[in-house]
């Protein structure tokens, strides 16, 4: 396959651009998922083996499907970067090289090694968890491909994105309980799906507007424009703050009134407030802005649902 020809710098080293094809720094921070999804799912801390298994498992799913992204939209992004694509600093998953096959520094081939190899990490930890595990995964895999075939067909495809993001969590719930409480599973969902729209689909699709115009891509800031997208965002965002505590009271963890007051505090700092100056503003430096606040979330509500468990 044809690619545009850069030359390597020699300052980095070749794992750096694989960590960068996997969008690394991003993956590590979305481990946070899964983790509380266990966490809130069992009440507690699964045994030693499930919780290491777990974590290879989850790492090398999220490194397998960020690479998958890059894998199949390879045509697509080195046509865009013929066309002037900017790849500047500030945004989370720019912290590293962006699209590196694309921009000639790994081959689509050993991209492909890279990604088949993680998934395949991630498919057997998966199915020792429970083979229900493995078939999330899968679907996981085709739901991502299906994203981003999607580009310019509709803008319906975030709810494509929203899906897949959820899995991670519903696939840690099935790997520490055989049997997840309904009601807890479907406020999981709600919870991560709306986080995932409002927090990072949206706000991602925002910063890549004015190329997205250009290349005719179906994307919400496209179909709807700023205040539309805004709207949506500012919407998805207060139903996420929303449905923490329900979330919180469906798990078998009993949470202090101090720690549900901080986890809507949370929520307030790292997604209302910044969806809120979104709105106002309007402008893609505020997008970019949420993208990276909105990030670190599940992180923090994970740490204060480890302090419900160690209090």
């Amino acid at each position: 396959m044809n690619h545009v020809s850069l030359s390597q710098p020699s300052v980095a080293p070749r794992l750096k651009l694989f960590l960068a094809l996997s969008r690394t720094p991003h993956g590590l921070l979305d481990l946070a998922t899964p983790g509380l999804a266990a966490l809130l799912c069992l009440g507690g801390f699964p045994p030693a083996r499930v919780l290491l298994l777990g974590l290879i498992t989850v790492f090398a799913g999220y490194t397998a499907v960020y690479a998958l992204n890059d894998l199949v939209d390879y045509r697509t992004d080195i046509a865009k970067i013929r066309d002037g694509r900017k790849m500047e600093a500030g945004y989370l998953d720019g912290v590293m090289v962006r699209h590196p096959m694309a921009q000639g520094l790994l081959g689509f081939w050993e991209g492909l090694v890279w990604a088949l190899a993680w998934a395949a990490v991630a498919l057997s930890g998966a199915y020792l968890l429970n083979p229900v595990c493995a078939l999330i995964f899968i679907a996981g895999a085709v739901l991502e491909t299906i994203y981003c075939l999607m580009l310019r067909v509709s803008h319906w495809r975030t709810l494509v994105s929203g899906v897949v993001k959820t899995l991670g969590g519903i696939a840690a719930a099935f790997a520490v309980d055989p049997r997840p409480a309904p009601v807890f599973l479907m406020l999981l969902f709600g919870w991560i799906f709306s986080w995932e729209i409002g927090g990072q689909n949206v706000p991602n699709d925002w910063h890549d507007l004015e190329e997205d115009l250009r290349w005719r891509a179906q994307t919400v800031p496209v179909r709807y424009g700023a205040p539309g997208s805004a709207k949506v965002i500012l919407a998805c965002l207060m139903a996420t703050v929303m449905l923490l505590p329900l979330l919180q009271t469906a798990s078998p963890l009993v949470f202090s009134l101090d720690l549900k007051l901080l986890s809507l505090a949370a929520g307030m700092v790292l997604l209302i407030m910044p969806a809120w100056r979104l709105y106002r503003a309007q402008d893609r430096s505020r997008a970019t802005a949420l993208f990276n606040y909105a990030s670190y979330y599940p992180l923090v509500i994970l740490l204060l649902t480890l302090l419900a468990l160690l209090v």
